[in-house]
């Protein structure tokens, strides 16, 4: 089934968690790059017109461009991930969009509330354990790592690997 997603890149975390992620989540062979994801599931990419293109951009100028840093490990059963030291812009753009998309619910609504985090390990609670035990290790080595949120990726997999689709510039805002 033919997918889209909208994300935020986040490469600057690639050396804190470049390694793990190629080893214990599936989705970096695939092509996912490291991530904040804002919505997924999103529409079938064969049903993204310019039109909506362009409501997903206007949706999205609602938030600015904001500085952030990943500093929490934390774990879902079966995932471990990194989370945004500041969570609000984030579910600021997840809120707006599925607003302005209500037949796309985070998560396909299999969730309550809207955590944004950086997926590092998912599938086996035992690795996810193991993994959050390594990374609370590099970051109290390395620090947090830090990024600036200047625009949201549309990621779309109809080919079984995710493709980038649109890159939406947000507004300049104070970092």
């Amino acid at each position: 089934m033919a997918i889209s997603a909208f994300i935020v890149p986040v490469p600057s975390a690639e050396a804190l968690v470049g390694d793990l992620r190629r080893r214990f989540d599936a989705t970096t062979e695939l092509g996912v790059p490291a991530h904040i994801t804002v919505l997924v599931p999103f529409m079938d990419p064969r049903h993204i017109t310019p039109a909506v293109l362009e409501r997903a951009q206007t949706v999205l100028n609602t938030v600015a461009a904001f500085s952030f840093s990943l500093n929490t490990v934390a774990c879902f059963p079966t995932t471990a991930y990194v989370s945004p030291q500041s969570a609000e812009p984030f579910i600021r753009m997840t809120k707006a969009l599925v607003e302005a998309f209500p037949d796309f619910q985070p998560y396909g609504g299999e969730h309550q509330g809207i955590i944004p985090h950086l997926t590092v390990a998912h599938g086996d609670a035992a690795e996810a354990s193991a993994v959050a035990a390594e990374l609370q290790s590099r970051l109290d080595a390395l620090g947090a790592v830090t990024a600036d949120c200047t625009s949201v990726m549309l990621i779309e997999n109809s080919t079984g690997r995710w493709e980038e689709l649109h890159v939406f510039d947000l507004p300049k805002g104070e970092r």
